[in-house]
């Protein structure tokens, strides 16, 4: 979804493989911040347990309560909502009548009208999608996480076959890399860029969630900086080659108008039949990520109310499964009013707003926990950037970066002297 709004916001492929790239870089950022965080405080709960211990009970309270008011459950909503989109595609659900449609509006003040009836049949999908994949993590944590593990292997299959099948289609032309819109106004080109690095930043979001499962990883120490490096890592890559294979094929201005980006690259490339193809793996792909979000948020909720700053009965588990039962359950109820509500930009803006004012505040408790416990800081940099350099094995990482990776070391050993 979000290549298309960003065209339209920029009306320049330049521009917006720059902006893949910058939240890519913020992205990357932010996850080796948290990266040290987890590997510090590997308990389940995340950022919420991460504030607890560095800023006290308030900050972790109120970020707490805007993870499950806004952050955790309207960006479930956001991608359940791409989900049902897709999927109806093919479906074709039934509407509501126009006329009725604008008589069942809600107004709230300084956010907007929101039609509680427009595009019913995709809502009622939507939600049904939320409660069904509820129900599986509720039974049990190995089957949401083998549901999981399948569909991340598949969704990068599909992007991979995506982007190798455009370009090999000969059915595009690079020059649409360099050819601007001819229908954009670029009057406003600031604010056009900030809006498309926040739809970028929704586009790489869900790095952070491996932090709130950190008390159920192996080997946190090792293991949390490594995945969430190489997962960004990945995320961005695969990014700016999905773009490039998409402005292939399509036009900025097309890109620009197109309602399901990778469906019409896909039969621009092949014809029709391949772009029902790729709209059937893109329901698959989101049911994935769903899942992954359904799984892992509502252990915030679940800490929070074993710590005692939410309601105790979100506390409680499946006897038999082991799993934040009520807190999974709330979760969805919250979701889907976010889902009758809301449509899919709006969501997406709203979770990006608050999800980057409590990154930032991680940022600052990153210095914080450093001061607290230097020692185990050290170890933790040091094997940050050895595995960095491992990635990329680039004599331009190891000269920028080995002096940092000395002073660590040297740092650690003086620590435990």
């Amino acid at each position: 979804m979000k290549p298309a709004s960003i065209a339209a916001l920029l009306g320049s492929p330049e521009l917006m493989l720059l902006v893949w790239v910058l939240a890519g870089v913020f992205t990357l950022t932010g996850a080796l911040i948290f990266a040290e965080l987890g590997a510090m405080l590997p308990v389940t709960g995340g950022v919420y347990a991460f504030f607890r211990y560095i800023f006290g009970d308030f900050l972790a309270y109120l970020y707490g309560w805007a993870a499950f008011a806004v952050i955790n459950t309207a960006g479930v909503a956001a991608i359940v909502f791409v989900c049902a989109i897709y999927a109806n595609h093919f479906l074709h659900l039934p509407e509501m009548d126009p006329a009725l449609v604008a008589s069942w509006k809600l107004h709230l003040p300084f956010i907007g009208d929101f039609y509680l009836l427009d595009k019913l049949g995709i809502k009622l999908l939507a939600i049904g999608i939320v409660i069904i994949l509820t129900w599986l993590n509720v039974r049990s944590l190995k089957a949401g996480s083998s549901f999981q593990v399948v569909s991340t292997a598949l969704k990068l299959f599909v992007i991979g076959a995506l982007v190798v099948g455009i370009f090999c289609s000969g059915s595009g032309s690079t020059q649409n890399w360099m050819q601007n819109s001819i229908v954009a106004d670029n009057n406003n080109l600031l604010s056009g860029i900030v809006l498309a690095l926040t739809g970028a930043f929704f586009a790489y979001d869900g790095w952070a969630n491996l932090t709130f499962v950190a008390g159920e990883i192996k080997d946190p120490r090792k293991n949390i900086p490594r995945m969430l490096f190489a997962g960004v890592l990945v995320c961005i890559i695969v990014y700016i080659l999905t773009n490039l294979a998409y402005l292939y094929v399509l036009p900025i201005d097309q890109m620009a108008a197109s309602p399901l980006v990778a469906s019409d690259a896909a039969s621009a490339a092949w014809g029709r039949l391949s772009g029902d193809i790729v709209a059937a793996m893109i329901v698959i792909c989101t049911l994935g990520a769903v899942n992954g979000n359904i799984l892992a948020c509502s252990r915030v909720t679940y800490a929070m109310s074993r710590d005692g700053l939410f309601p105790s009965w979100a506390g409680k588990e499946n006897p038999k499964a082991r799993t934040p039962v009520n807190a999974l359950w709330l979760h969805a109820i919250w979701t889907c009013g976010f889902i009758f509500t809301g449509t899919f930009d709006m969501l997406a803006d709203m979770f990006i707003f608050i999800t980057w004012i409590a990154y930032s505040l991680g940022a600052v408790g990153l210095f914080v926990m450093r001061k607290k416990n230097p020692p185990a800081n050290a170890l933790t940099v040091s094997g940050v950037i050895q595995f960095c350099q491992r990635c990329l094995s680039s004599s331009i990482f190891s000269i920028l970066y080995q002096p940092l990776f000395l002073m660590s070391k040297t740092t650690h050993r003086a620590g435990n002297r």
